[in-house]
């Protein structure tokens, strides 16, 4: 199962960061654990400078913007390659 992460502090952003993964995990009928990070020291603990940051498997893969559905998509695909 892929474990994804959601920094940040509950933004607009960071919520619709949230909504298009949510998208792409069902839209890809994959099984993933989202996980909605809001505590500043736990965003922390990652190298990002802005949020909202996904991480997927703990890999950061984008931080300070909202990335497309069909983005989220790819490196979720490829996080079930690995």
């Amino acid at each position: 199962m892929i474990t994804v992460k959601i920094l940040g502090p509950g933004c607009s952003n960071c919520k619709m960061l949230e909504i298009v993964t949510r998208k792409a995990v069902t839209s890809l009928g994959i099984e993933a654990e989202i996980i909605k990070v809001e505590d500043y020291g736990e965003i922390m603990e990652y190298p990002i400078l802005s949020t909202p940051a996904l991480v997927i498997n703990e890999k950061v893969l984008v931080s300070g913007r909202v990335p497309s559905i069909d983005q989220i998509c790819t490196w979720l695909a490829d996080a079930l390659e690995v």
